[in-house]
């Protein structure tokens, strides 16, 4: 069987059609809607695809605005909107029959030495990824077992995620929780060596978990559902250059929850303690 990571590498593989226009995969999956960060990867692929590879992504700004078709391939339209001496502007359009399902605008930067360095540690101190359980075992201890839609999701999962905090499976066990989680992932297998290929990746995993931390004081995030989510727009900021397919720490929380929308911010860190990525992801929150 093939790993999947392996499988994510090739979903990240955008077939070009015409100059400046692509066309990327959309798996049949069990799901409604399209996983957002699948889309928000290729269409940083297919941006990246039409630069010089010497500039890597400093940051991006996307908005999700309709639901994607699962089984549906995905066409990115990409318009060049800046060459300059060091920074490249990229628009990215996907479509899916038709229609428009998401935008991205990202913006690649020339390295340079900066006059200056800092930043904040993590928030906190955790436990390293190895000595945590991963997220299907600690179901599994749960439940038991894993049920057999669960087991057929791990075995496709291209990201080992443990979570820091315990899971929480009952209404009485979120008393008190602070509008935060943090979690380590990794990609379960290489990712080669193309820089493109880890960014993009790493955005497909900034998706994955980060509304979580609004979630976390209303609801157990592995109980009964009570709310529908959907991403509606998303931004990242590149700091430093990483690889997908080693350990980082996810470190998110939830400013503020308001009028069916909930706020999520997130900051990566590598095992150093060396802040990788910014995230920052607004969800629309409705009662099932």
């Amino acid at each position: 069987m093939t790993n999947p990571a392996e499988k994510l590498v090739d979903l990240l593989d955008l077939e070009q059609i015409e100059v400046n226009i692509f066309r990327g995969r959309s798996p049949q999956e069990s799901f409604q809607r399209v996983f957002g960060g699948q889309v928000a990867g290729q269409a940083l692929v297919a941006a990246g695809r039409t630069t010089d590879g010497e500039r890597p992504v400093h940051s991006l700004h996307a908005y999700f605005l309709r639901p994607g078709r699962p089984g549906v391939p995905i066409v990115y339209q990409v318009e060049r909107i800046r060459d300059g001496l060091s920074f490249t502007t990229r628009r990215v359009t996907a479509v899916q029959h038709g229609r428009t399902i998401f935008n991205l605008t990202a913006s690649f930067h020339k390295p340079e030495e900066g006059p200056f360095e800092h930043q904040l540690p993590p928030a906190r101190e955790v436990p390293h990824p190895e000595s945590l359980p991963t997220l299907a075992d600690e179901i599994r201890k749960h439940l038991g077992a894993l049920p057999e839609q669960l087991e057929r999701m791990a075995r496709r999962q291209p990201f080992d995620i443990r979570y820091v905090d315990r899971l929480r499976w009952h209404p009485e066990e979120i008393d008190g929780c602070e509008p935060r989680s943090a979690v380590w992932m990794r990609a379960v297998g290489p990712l080669g060596d193309d820089p493109l290929v880890h960014t993009c990746a790493l955005t497909y995993a900034s998706d994955m978990t980060l509304l979580d931390a609004v979630r976390i004081p209303i609801e157990p995030l592995w109980g009964a559902r009570n709310f529908d989510m959907a991403s509606l727009d998303h931004a990242m900021w590149f700091h430093r250059p990483f690889r997908a397919d080693e350990w980082f720490l996810y470190d998110q929380e939830s400013p503020v929850a308001t009028g069916g929308r909930g706020l999520a911010r997130g900051r990566i860190y590598d095992l150093q303690g060396r802040l990788l990525v910014s995230v920052v992801q607004e969800g629309l929150f409705r009662a099932l």
